[in-house]
């Protein structure tokens, strides 16, 4: 059965060319809306990995990575989180199992889909 990634990135070319090569890479790929409540999201679809943009339009990813580990339904799902700032210490500390430096290459996130959803 194919992998699970959860998109939630308010880029929409972003979210174009990141489903383009996870169904490539043969993961099932859910893209979220900018404004799309992802804690309910992640009850919902209960990915492999949660691909969470650090800087949302209207939310904090940070701050959703936080209500995640806080509940105790969403506190294991894994999350990998991605900026064009260096803010990964912060992610890591925060709870994120992973962090990419926007722009990433095809090959970084896919090693760090694999080795995150390995790891569990």
């Amino acid at each position: 059965m194919a992998q699970k990634i959860l998109l939630a990135e308010d880029d929409v070319t972003m979210v174009s060319l990141l489903k383009t090569l996870l169904k490539m890479e043969g993961f099932e790929v859910v893209a979220l809306q900018a404004d799309a409540d992802v804690p309910a999201a992640v009850r919902l679809e209960k990915p492999d990995v949660l691909l969470l943009d650090v800087h949302l339009s209207r939310q904090s990813g940070l701050e959703i990575l936080e209500q995640l580990r806080k509940s105790e339904d969403t506190s294991s799902v894994r999350v990998v989180m991605s900026s064009g700032a260096s803010v990964k210490e912060e992610c890591i500390r925060r709870g994120a199992n992973g962090f990419l430096l926007k722009p990433f290459m095809p090959d970084d996130l896919i090693t760090i889909l694999r080795q995150t959803i390995q790891s569990s």
